[in-house]
């Protein structure tokens, strides 16, 4: 009896098998199109965890009768790679499927660059991490970078379908009696992830009880087997950011449902951290002059949500969003400083004006510094007429707004009226 899980037994035989991936491995999709032609080129697959990547390459390998190896980037040595190597000089190419390719140190990368050039070695490289980001640029030059997307709950519900009925590799034999709520249960909760599913389908047969010469599988069953919702979010992958910029993008845009959409994710994912400082810089980046009373409020939702901690600290995060989300926006907070920063990062700093210089020490009037400085506070309402900015700045203007608060348009005419006095 096959001892391997029943995700492993289930991997696709050919491209033919292979869940989703329509754009890659359906009717004209690039992966296709170079298996019907036997010419493979190295590539990098990338996409969340238990989607397929592994599976296209074995049903790559399955389709072309190249022969497959399969190698991790971290805990293969060099010398494993070698073995593969000759192997493929021998057989004129082989597969190598190599997981945790972000990983991958110097001294195999160099090992790796030659057999590529050649063609000793068909590599598909794995990873989970954005290869524009996380992997050398050596080797993503010599590989096609192809992001796989995430499995519909069709999807799911093929793979399950399949594993129940195949005899060979699946559990086609066990004469399975599964309710209609206990597959929805394991498609729904695996949120994507085709080996979660499998592997609890798995363990709910192994743990089954017969009933009439059946092996019934209940929702108490399926709930059981997956208590944990498979949900696919790595803190330190390309998702997790994907969520974040969703999640500031819709409360920027004012859709209140997507951002407690995105808002959920981050919860599910257990992330307090990463939500505080999130919504904090939103308050302050996209809401700003246009409610500035928010950001002490979302900070108020911070701070009780870090006392309270999950699950009740879903309420005062979710009153937060909502509230950001429905606030009228304003950028001009960011939008000032990054115009002054631009300037200072491109050489427009300028000399302080003489009078504005420290005059707290000795020797400073010799040097023509704090003299003539008018101090505000003694003149009407505050305000003196004199200058502030360096010369080489004088007529430069950082803050603009479009004013569309009331609290905002009162700032815009402020500055307005001291402008004209300066003149």
């Amino acid at each position: 009896m096959n001892k391997a899980p029943l995700s492993y037994r289930m991997r696709p035989k050919n491209i033919d098998q292979v869940l989703g991936q329509k754009h890659l491995v359906g009717e004209g999709g690039i992966i296709r199109r170079m298996v019907e032609a036997g010419r493979l080129s190295s590539m990098i697959l990338y996409g969340p965890p238990g989607i397929g990547k592994t599976s296209i390459a074995s049903a790559i390998a399955g389709s072309t009768k190249y022969k497959f190896r399969t190698l991790n980037a971290v805990t293969d040595t060099k010398k494993d790679m070698q073995v593969v190597a000759e192997e493929g000089k021998m057989s004129g190419s082989v597969i190598l499927l190599l997981d945790e390719i972000h990983r991958l140190d110097k001294a195999k990368q160099d090992f790796l660059l030659p057999h590529l050039e050649k063609g000793t070695i068909v590599l598909i490289g794995a990873t989970t991490s954005n290869p524009y980001h996380a992997i050398n640029p050596a080797i993503r030059s010599r590989t096609q970078i192809f992001e796989l997307n995430p499995l519909v709950v069709d999807d799911i519900r093929v793979a399950l379908d399949r594993a129940l009925t195949d005899t060979e590799d699946g559990l086609g034999n066990l004469n399975i009696d599964i309710s209609q709520d206990a597959l929805d249960h394991f498609v729904s909760s695996s949120h994507g992830d085709v080996r979660s599913a499998l592997n609890a389908l798995e363990l709910a047969a192994l743990s089954g009880k017969e009933k009439d010469g059946k092996l019934t599988i209940t929702l108490k069953d399926a709930q059981d087997c997956m208590q944990k919702s498979a949900f696919l979010h790595d803190k330190d992958g390309d998702m997790h950011y994907d969520v974040m910029s969703g999640l500031q993008k819709s409360i920027r845009g004012s859709d209140v449902d997507a951002s407690l959409h995105y808002l959920a994710r981050l919860i599910e994912a257990g992330d307090l951290v990463t939500i505080a400082r999130r919504i904090l810089v939103i308050a302050y980046e996209d809401i700003s002059l246009a409610n500035p009373n928010i950001a002490s409020r979302t900070l108020d939702a911070i701070t009780a949500a870090e006392r309270l901690g999950f699950p009740e600290a879903r309420i005062p995060l979710s009153q937060a969003v909502i509230e950001l989300a429905l606030s009228p926006k304003s950028n001009t907070a960011i939008t000032s400083i990054d115009k002054a920063l631009s300037d200072i990062r491109k050489g427009r700093a300028g000399e302080v004006p003489k009078h504005l210089k420290d005059g707290h020490y000795k020797g400073a009037k010799e040097l023509g510094n704090a003299i003539g400085y008018k101090y505000p506070h003694d003149y009407p309402n505050h305000v003196v007429k004199q200058q502030y900015l360096p010369d080489n700045l004088l007529n430069q203007r950082y803050f603009k707004t479009d004013g569309i608060s009331k609290y905002e348009q009162s700032l815009t005419e402020i500055y307005l009226n001291l402008k004209k006095m300066n003149k």
